[in-house]
């Protein structure tokens, strides 16, 4: 039998990781595998948390070839560790040592079940879909793409900013708020919901645009089909204005114009046979919870 290939990515930031790390390790060396550990978080292993680590060999950029990605941390890491596969297709394991951990759905004491899982076929893929963000005149800086969204925000002032949306060339209307997200069923459960936006089931090949308070009380969240190409222009009273994909945020300047389409590849997440997206969304979120005091 081949030797599976793993590429590991964590947080350089949490840790109480550590036993998790080993325990991964253990589990992997036992059956042989090849690790490629992301030389970032790698060095922090070594050098910062002082652990004995044994590695195949180390990744800088996205210069990797295997059959899994195990991504170690919280959300955060996840979308840092999808950005690096792109359009590989390489599944994503999430393994959660952060908080909620929405994406990264496998708690350290389930580490042992999700490898044997994955050793025994006994898991699915589900594909998710990616936002691809262009400038009428330049580029973006860095990964033009977003699993979770992309969003349009006000700077440091107080003042709003105007967004006009154009839907496929026609006009939707323009936003007076303080910004605006557009968001794949993925980001749904992200900063949309937090600003009131509709949770989106994967697969739904659906799109959220959702306001960011809106100044208007008749300004509601609208849910497109993703096959639509969206055009943003932005009006701001300091000609500048923010724009964050998956939270890495850059200044564009008025004139410029946004154009968002469903990029050209999905990524791809390791779901266990026990688990289900509205299974996450009850335990997680605590979704159709009645948290009332029964008497």
């Amino acid at each position: 039998m081949r030797k599976k290939k793993f590429a590991l990515f964590g947080n350089v930031y949490q840790a109480k990781k550590s036993v998790s790390v080993q325990k991964l390790l253990s589990l992997l060396a036992e059956r042989g595998a090849e690790v490629y550990i992301d030389a970032g978080f790698y060095h922090y292993l070594v050098d910062d948390m002082r652990l004995d680590v044994t590695a195949t060999g180390l990744i800088e950029g996205d210069d990797f070839d295997v059959d899994f990605v195990v991504s170690m941390g919280g959300d955060g890491t996840f979308l840092e560790a999808a950005r690096r596969v792109g359009a590989k297709g390489t599944p994503i394991l999430g393994i959660n040592t952060g908080r909620m951990g929405f994406l990264a759905d496998v708690s350290a004491d389930e580490i042992d079940t999700a490898i044997e899982q994955l050793y025994a076929g006994n898991y699915s893929i589900g594909s998710r879909s990616v936002l691809q963000l262009s400038y009428s005149e330049g580029h973006p800086e860095g990964y033009p793409y977003a699993l979770n969204e992309v969003a349009v925000l006000k700077r440091d002032n107080s003042s709003m900013i105007s967004i006009r949306v154009d839907v496929n060339g026609r006009y939707l209307t323009t936003y007076q708020a303080d910004g605006l997200i557009i968001n794949t069923p993925t980001g749904s459960t992200g900063y949309a919901l937090s600003v009131n936006g509709p949770i989106l089931a994967p697969g739904s090949e659906t799109l959220g645009v959702v306001a960011v308070a809106p100044h208007t009380l008749n300004v509601r969240p609208i849910v497109l089909r993703d096959d639509v190409t969206i055009d943003l222009t932005v009006e701001s009273r300091t000609d500048n204005y923010l724009v964050s994909l998956d939270g890495r945020s850059e200044t564009c300047h008025e004139g410029i114009r946004l154009h968002l389409q469903r990029a050209p590849y999905n990524i791809n997440v390791v779901h266990r046979p026990d688990g289900s997206f509205f299974h996450t969304l009850r335990n997680k979120l605590m979704w159709g919870s009645d948290v009332r005091e029964r008497v």
